[in-house]
């Protein structure tokens, strides 16, 4: 029998003889089917498929027969091995696909393969350095507590599985991880002691010699960043996947851009030497000529800071936009580069390596962040946008960040011209019916194979699509939408006793609602948890889930990758339509360049993005095919301009019921 996604995932393929009532979902097969086609005519994909189509078997099963497809056959020794790269967005997705899938495809396939999670290398312990830390505690550490979690970091490096931080049983202070994780310009490689035992080396030992790798998206892009400098993280490979591909536009703007904070510069000067509590690495090395250069270095750093807040606040608009090269004093930067220099010299003045090798790494960290905040204050990047981010409160903090304007000419060349095959998949890509325009242009693909498949689902059944074209216009009447706001929340809220996200486009009107119906919410004895409110959001989600009468306010982060299926959410209730907020120093500026070149940025950028949002927003409702509920929809504009129309046609197909039809059930 030839092996093929339809003889693993059909009817009467291998899945269906070891799972009793297993049904081929056809979507599924469809989308399978373009993977192969896509691997094998070397083609990029573009697919969006719903939820529920099987996503991570209809793209795992491909690779995995393309990966292993020379099994049996006599291998050359210099043949390269089919490796393929599989990013997701997602924790929970990741470890699904590792922890999961992958296990059972290995149980279900007639071939041999391996796969990894791939980690980045701060994720690991270097044991060296952690005996290390030990020995030179006394000097690094002014606190007991930071004493104790190292201790109890080395009682736990003795049965570890993996070495990496996720393992461990606590979250450890930065202070403390920082003097025990694996660092690239901090490793003595094969001269170390510990390499035998490296958990580091021993991850990069199976990721070199697996036939899957599963990373997330920042460590992909990190990696893409660092081979445009002839450096890697990832060995190399032909194929790429990437799902939750909606999120790779601002993932890869993050990683392609600048960022240098007061926080950054502070806390390195901490870890060299903090001169209230005597303690830090210089301390240890007895370095005291390098302490008072820390000491000036702080000086500089309070002035330098203090000045870009006084820069932003009279030179720059209320967004903290920089449009040209900054002009202040900056003793920061040759500071930096000076104590970087100097480290580097009384790094070859010690004997022992392994600790000459700690000052050589605090050397290279002061360079490097000389050169970031350099670089953003002379603005040599091209074709970016600069911007200082200030925030206030009991600790000042303030950050120089720059990023692409468009992150699509740099995809072009460095991804999509360089590897074979690049498989984008999403539930959210396509605008309207069936158009990836949007989608394939911001990233810069020109050429791809394209597929759009439903869901397996039956939203007609499952689904009530209620949307309120008699409210306020919220742009128009701001005061008088947050006051309708409120009533329909109260009134749509009660019709499911709960069991309802709420879902914000921002932090102040979900303060203002959350304040003004608090009390409201306690007459009708069901819970209300807010985002914000100091409770980490999977604490949030799981008090939700529990809870048989729960609300939960939500901004940016509950719109996607929030997974509540059964009967714990039954109600999604969108409060406006999810524009991003206009004067955000990165959408001005792409704003600008489109309509520099003669477009339209509100049909070509902000509509198509607020659409794909809307899709994601939506599809935290159903997530199986038992799930039922309503998502309701409070911005009247998705009926009253001309632009809804895009906005109702790239949902799912479902039941739709208008203010007018509402008022007639009354």
């Amino acid at each position: 029998m030839e092996l093929d996604a339809q003889s693993i995932l059909g009817d009467d393929g291998r899945i269906a003889q070891r799972l009793e009532r297993y049904e081929s979902r056809p979507q599924q097969l469809e989308m399978a089917s373009a993977v192969e086609q896509a691997i094998r005519e070397e083609s990029h994909l573009v697919v969006e498929a719903g939820t529920g189509v099987g996503k991570s078997f209809a793209y795992l099963v491909p690779a995995i027969l393309h990966a292993t497809s020379d099994q049996g056959e006599k291998k050359d020794d210099k043949q390269p091995r089919k490796r393929i790269v599989i990013s997701t967005h997602t924790i929970s997705l990741q470890e699904q696909l590792f922890h999961r899938d992958l296990p059972f495809l290995n149980s279900v396939l007639p071939v041999e393969f391996s796969s990894v999670l791939v980690k980045g290398r701060s994720n690991y312990i270097s044991l060296r350095r952690m005996f290390g830390a030990i020995e030179r505690s006394d000097s690094l550490y002014a606190r007991p507590e930071e004493v104790r979690q190292l201790e109890d970091i080395v009682e736990w490096s003795k049965s570890t599985k993996d070495g990496s931080r996720s393992d461990l049983d606590f979250r450890p202070m930065p202070s403390v991880w920082e003097e025990v994780q694996s660092e690239h310009g901090n490793c003595l490689g094969k001269h170390c002691d510990f390499y035998e035992d490296c958990y580091y080396f021993q991850a990069r030992r199976r990721i070199w010699n697996a036939d899957i790798l599963v990373v997330n998206h920042a460590l992909f892009f990190s990696d893409l960043a660092l081979r445009r400098d002839g450096a890697a993280i990832l060995p190399d490979y032909d194929i790429a996947i990437l799902d939750e591909a909606h999120t790779i536009e601002g993932v890869a703007g993050d990683h392609l851009g600048i960022s240098a904070s007061s926080g950054q510069v502070e806390y390195l000067l901490n870890r060299l030497y903090n001169d209230r509590t005597n303690k830090g690495l210089l301390v240890a090395h007895n370095l005291t000529d390098c302490q008072k250069a820390v000491i000036r270095l702080r000086e500089y750093y309070a002035d330098f800071f203090a000045a870009m807040r006084n820069w932003r606040q009279s030179k720059c608009p209320t967004n903290g936009r920089v449009r040209s090269p900054v002009e202040i004093p900056n003793e920061l930067t040759p500071a930096l580069r000076k104590l970087g220099l100097r480290l580097a010299q009384e790094s070859e003045e010690i004997e022992a390596e392994e600790k000459r090798i700690e000052l050589k790494s605090a050397s290279e960290r002061c360079s490097m962040l000389a050169m970031s905040v350099d670089s953003w204050i002379s603005q040599t990047e091209d074709d970016s946008v600069f911007w200082i981010e200030a925030t206030s409160g009991r600790r000042e903090s303030t950050r120089l960040v720059s990023c692409p304007v468009e992150v699509g000419p740099v995809l072009r060349d460095e991804l999509f011209n360089v590897k074979k095959t690049v498989v984008l998949a999403s539930a959210t890509l396509a605008i309207g019916e069936e158009n990836f325009d949007f989608f394939k242009s911001r990233l810069g693909l020109t050429s791809a194979i394209e597929k759009k498949l439903g869901s397996p689902f039956d939203y007609q059944r499952q689904v009530k699509l209620i949307v309120r074209d008699r409210m306020p216009d919220p742009t128009a009447k701001p005061a008088d939408f947050e006051t309708a706001l409120c009533a329909a929340i109260q009134q749509h809220v009660l019709e499911t006793a709960g069991r309802a996200f709420v879902l914000f486009t921002s932090y102040r009107t979900l303060k203002n609602c959350s304040a003004r119906l608090g009390s409201w919410f306690s007459e009708q004895n069901i819970a209300l948890y807010c985002q914000g409110d100091g409770l980490p959001r999977s604490q949030m989600l799981e008090k939700f889930r529990k809870e048989p009468s729960a609300v939960l306010f939500g901004a940016d982060s509950f719109w996607q990758g929030v997974d509540v299926p059964g009967d714990a959410l039954q109600n999604v209730i969108i409060t406006k339509l999810p524009f991003s907020v206009p004067d955000q120093p990165l959408l001005e500026a792409r704003v600008e360049s489109i309509r520099a070149r003669g477009g339209n940025p509100f049909m070509e950028y902000q509509v198509p993005e607020a659409i794909i949002k809307l899709k994601q927003g939506f599809g935290r409702l159903i997530r199986s095919s038992q799930d039922t509920g309503q998502v309701v929809i409070l911005d009247p504009r998705v009926r009253t301009k001309p632009y809804g129309r895009l906005f109702l046609s790239s949902l799912p197909e479902c039941r739709v019921i208008t203010d007018t039809e509402l008022l007639s059930e009354m």
